[in-house]
């Protein structure tokens, strides 16, 4: 589902103005450390699955229910690693909708399922290593979260 039928109606109301928005982040572990990402069809560009929180939605089964929309996959929320937000998480959308996120980022676990991009909103995954970050154009928030989402998971998440 590319907007919830809420955010189609501000949409309806404020046109492409700037909206900030709650959205949560699910970094996915496998067992050897590697953290799945996905390449978004509307931008190109690679970060960690995840998505808006819809009204009344514990951001925590939001990405459960973002991460089972995208990829197919079913996942255990092993904890917060943090919340993120600032000039660097705004974006305008190919259809000049302005948004200013403030993502909470989780880290996971697979329970159930194969990475599967919906074709919709992910067009392409995979398993990345830190080190192969460099080589992948990504979101520019990426600088400021995925580190601190490596060292979580090597202190916390095994």
């Amino acid at each position: 589902m590319a907007m919830s039928p809420f955010l189609a109606g501000l949409r309806a109301k404020v046109g492409t103005d700037l909206l900030m928005l709650p959205s949560v982040c699910g970094c996915v572990f496998d067992a050897s450390g590697r953290l799945l990402v996905a390449r978004h069809g509307d931008t190109g560009v690679w970060a960690a699955p995840g998505g808006g929180v819809d009204p009344d939605e514990r951001p925590q089964d939001a990405v459960v229910r973002e991460l089972r929309e995208e990829l197919g996959i079913d996942v255990a929320v092993r904890g917060l690693v943090g919340v993120y937000g600032g000039p660097d998480f705004r974006t305008v959308y190919p259809n000049g909708h302005q948004v200013a996120y403030v993502i909470a980022v989780y880290a996971c676990v697979v329970v159930a399922g194969t990475p599967t991009p919906d074709g919709e909103e992910i067009n392409d995954s995979r398993w990345v290593t830190e080190q192969d970050l460099d080589g992948l154009t990504m979101t520019p928030w990426t600088p400021h979260v995925l580190p601190e989402v490596f060292a979580w998971w090597r202190d916390q998440g095994r």
